[in-house]
């Protein structure tokens, strides 16, 4: 289904550049501890860049990791069930997950606009950089994740259905 496709490669992509900013991550720390231990010179940025920037990793990752089917699962039941069974438990948990990741974007959305008109910094250092980019990667990491239950919620609907999907794209 070409919906599932589309969400299948914002998931895939999402992922990718989360992985991106692994390098800048670990150059950051690497740095600091250099400045820190070996010139006595702490940075005043190190610690909020790596929440900032581990943040954004996990949250550009959720919507790949549940894309590739590596988040937990408690399978127990799905071993007991068919394979409708199974993806119909499956599509009807994913529709109120989604459900509730839509809602939970809309209201991170709103937060977003409020620190940009207000230009609100972090308040957790002396750098104190605006919020506003985290608080923009944290609605779009959520409502990517919400796309991606929503395209499980299809394919397991499919499946209920008697339909079958080919698998995501890659």
């Amino acid at each position: 289904m070409p919906i599932v496709r589309f969400i299948g490669l914002l998931s895939l992509w999402s992922g990718r550049l989360g992985a991106l900013v692994v390098l800048p991550l670990v150059l950051a720390m690497v740095f600091e501890v250099v400045s820190r231990y070996a010139f006595s010179a702490p940075t005043s940025w190190a610690f909020e860049l790596s929440y900032m920037m581990m943040g954004t990793i996990f949250l550009l990752g959720l919507s790949y990791a549940l894309r590739e089917g590596q988040h937990v699962n408690v399978d127990f039941i799905h071993q007991a069930l068919p394979r409708r069974g199974v993806a119909f438990i499956d599509g009807i948990g994913y529709i109120l997950m989604a459900g509730m990741l839509f809602w939970l974007t809309q209201t991170l959305i709103s937060n977003f606009a409020g620190v940009y008109r207000t230009g609100e910094g972090s308040g957790l250092s002396a750098w104190n950089p605006p919020i506003w980019p985290y608080r923009f990667i944290y609605a779009l990491g959520f409502g990517l994740f919400a796309l991606q239950c929503l395209g499980k919620a299809i394919e397991n609907l499919l499946v209920v259905f008697g339909r079958e999907t080919e698998g995501p794209a890659r």
